[in-house]
């Protein structure tokens, strides 16, 4: 067995990164330096504020690169429209997000092409219907890119073995409820970003 080539403390800490420089409430949220790669993963319960919260990060994220919204679950319905709509996307940010139903054989011919997306959302994880292997095997075929899974929950946990094996090796983390999104992310941050003040404000001022 030919053993792989170890790395010395040095040539770590000389390594060179491809980040997303984060600003503002998002850098709040997630941290300043995140890398441009990996996993994350997004989960809560129906009606709580996932869609609105992806797709407040999408645009955030158009500034990074081309970004891909796989919308298996929900697709090109009245309700993703207006979801859409609500969130005012500017003509530079409409040019660099893709709106895509697409099933994994058909997205991975896409991300091998020229000039594909550099951050993919999946919604759902549940809905894509793949294998922790086929999991593991995408990450690794496009490591320089970053894949972003919503999924279902089950209280305060991810729904389904493959959603919580996900979250746990994901580099970032969150938990969408009552229309506040918490965070675990390996980049910093931590603070919570609240998707609608409003909404927000009535669901956590009824659980106290």
């Amino acid at each position: 067995m030919e053993l792989k080539r170890a790395i010395s403390i040095d040539q770590i800490t000389k390594m060179r990164f491809t980040t997303m420089n984060f600003e503002g409430e998002w850098a709040d949220h997630v941290g300043i330096e995140v890398e441009k790669n990996g996993s994350w993963i997004i989960y809560g319960e129906s009606g709580h504020g996932k869609t609105s919260y992806s797709l407040k990060l999408a645009k955030y994220m158009t500034r990074f690169g081309r970004v891909a919204y796989n919308t298996l679950e929900e697709g090109a319905r009245l309700s993703f429209q207006k979801a859409i709509k609500r969130q005012k996307f500017s003509t530079l940010e409409r040019r660099r997000i893709t709106i895509l139903n697409e099933d994994l054989d058909h997205l991975i011919e896409r991300l091998k092409k020229q000039k594909s997306p550099d951050i993919i959302i999946i919604d759902s994880l549940q809905f894509i219907g793949i294998t922790k292997k086929q999991y593991n095997q995408l990450i690794k075929r496009f490591p320089s890119k970053t894949f972003i899974w919503i999924s279902h929950a089950e209280g305060k946990k991810p729904l389904g073995s493959l959603a919580v094996y996900v979250e746990y090796h994901a580099d970032v983390k969150i938990r969408v409820e009552g229309f506040k999104a918490i965070i675990k992310s390996r980049y910093g941050g931590g603070e919570d970003y609240i998707i609608d003040q409003a909404k927000s404000a009535e669901y956590w001022n009824e659980l106290t």
